[in-house]
């Protein structure tokens, strides 16, 4: 048990957002936290952004854009946390290790991500960032490509992904119908994501535009805290836990996501729960083969078996365990440093009973598992609910 609470968050919508800058996604999701939690600045120790950056914005200094949201802010200590698509669950660990160190009672953690005014291939290449550099056959990699590499692999080790990732895909975009705050709100059927068409090509073959997440913008905030009371409502972090595996592909089997599977043990384990007491999981669909060897991961299947939980509604809405029911990345969103910090937003709201449209009927406990590059940086945290 940590000890630590959310008592109060943040979230824009994510998509285009043309005439919203950094510092307004920033400020927004800043002041809606602030003031769900109901505290002003001058209650916050410390702020933390996540932001993967990447060359995708001008802001290479944006910690301290946060104090544009309260002037009551000024002062304080501000740091940015990058570490690839789990920079926003960095900056949430990050603030959770300053209150356990004592050196804060309450602290502030926004993400954000500016990223739709860069073209296709400029933000192709700057996530590509994340990968291994020195060795230039990965290095000339995009994330496309290396989630493609594990499709195949898993045709080849199993059988073939592609019906179940059609499927993953399908059951996002129906759950983001329900989240106002998502990117794609549109339905479509398995046919339409299962099928190689026109308006759903190759992308990296074997994956198709609708395995793969969206480029936005967007921001999300939460208020962490060592004394819930003082706050309307709270969800409690039960447990965390912080993975990290060689950062080179050659160095780790990707289909054993041995990473995002010793985080989700290990946070497990300090909880005390296995995984048929979670009433929901946040997991990270940045392709939909990554969703697939996520329910192995949660503990859901055997290596292998990952369609089987689709088949029988395991991971739908009124299922054993619903996965993404925000939309997950792939429908939702994926503004990069906003993505893990909007997984625990929304899991504080479904766990206080304010997740309006997407909310499951009281849920006890909750899973987010965020990961940052191919099975690299993984974060695991459970979460329940406090007081509401």
């Amino acid at each position: 048990m940590t000890g630590i609470h959310i008592v109060g968050s943040g979230h824009t919508a994510f998509g285009r957002l043309d005439a919203r800058s950094l510092e307004d996604l920033i400020v927004d999701a800043t002041r809606e936290a602030l003031s769900e939690a109901g505290i002003s600045g001058k209650d916050i120790d410390a702020v933390y952004l996540g932001h993967f950056n990447a060359g995708m914005s001008d802001d290479g200094f944006a910690s301290s854009l946060i104090h544009q949201a309260d002037d009551q802010l000024r002062f304080k200590p501000a740091t940015r946390i990058e570490n690839a698509c789990a920079s926003g669950s960095g900056a949430i660990y990050a603030g959770m290790d300053a209150i356990l160190a004592g050196r804060a009672k309450r602290v502030l953690v926004v993400g954000v991500e500016k990223m739709t005014h860069r073209s296709t291939p400029e933000v192709t290449a700057s996530l590509g960032r994340a990968g291994y550099q020195s060795d230039p056959s990965e290095a000339g990699l995009s994330f496309p490509q290396v989630f493609a590499i594990a499709a195949k692999a898993y045709a080849e080790r199993y059988s073939s992904p592609m019906e179940a990732m059609a499927r993953i895909s399908s059951k996002n975009h129906k759950n983001a119908l329900a989240n106002p705050l998502a990117q794609m709100r549109r339905d479509l059927s398995f046919e339409q994501c299962n099928e190689v068409t026109e308006k759903n090509p190759l992308i990296a073959p074997p994956l198709r535009l609708s395995d793969c997440s969206l480029i936005s913008d967007g921001a999300a905030a939460v208020v962490l805290s060592a004394d819930p009371a003082a706050h309307t409502r709270s969800a409690h972090i039960r447990a965390a836990a912080h993975v990290s595996d060689f950062l080179p592909m050659s160095r780790h089997d990707i289909l054993r996501f041995e990473g995002p599977k010793r985080a989700v043990a290990q946070a497990y384990a300090v909880a005390g729960i296995t995984v048929d007491d979670v009433g929901f999981a946040e997991v990270h669909d940045c392709f939909t083969i990554a969703e697939l060897l996520m329910y192995e991961a949660l503990g859901l299947c055997d290596a292998g078996q990952g369609a089987t939980v689709l088949a029988d509604g395991s991971v739908y809405r009124g299922g054993r365990l619903p996965v993404n029911l925000s939309g997950g990345l792939k429908a939702k969103g994926h503004p990069v440093g906003a993505t893990g910090v909007s997984m625990h937003a929304l899991s504080f709201r479904q766990l206080t009973g304010t997740a309006g449209e997407i909310q499951v009927d009281a849920p006890r406990l909750g899973v987010v598992v965020n990961m940052g590059g191919a099975a690299v940086a993984n974060y695991a945290t459970v979460l329940e609910t406090g007081h509401v």
